[in-house]
């Protein structure tokens, strides 16, 4: 897992651009996966809700894709809320 903490602007299918906070990168069976928050209002996400999109190599180098299959969806959040209950567990021994 790496932590980041940046600021990160998203531009969705229509051109709409949204910022979100980047809060780690972490992998999950050989497949790489940014989780982030949003910044602000965005359409379509909740003030509280992480968003989780895979990490793919393109020819121009690497992209942002949404998760398609339901199934990995779901088992990539768990394995998110995992990670950050060990990043809130390890603030708070700071």
């Amino acid at each position: 897992m790496e932590e980041n903490n940046s600021i990160i602007t998203l531009t969705d299918e229509n051109g709409n651009e949204a910022d979100f906070d980047l809060v780690c990168t972490f992998d999950y069976e050989n497949r790489k996966f940014a989780a982030m928050f949003p910044i602000g209002d965005v359409e379509n996400v909740a003030d509280d809700e992480v968003v989780i999109l895979e990490i793919v190599k393109d020819g121009d180098g690497e992209i942002l894709a949404p998760i398609e299959n339901e199934i990995l969806l779901d088992e990539v959040f768990n394995e998110f809320m995992e990670i950050f209950e060990d990043m809130a567990d390890a603030d708070d021994e700071e």
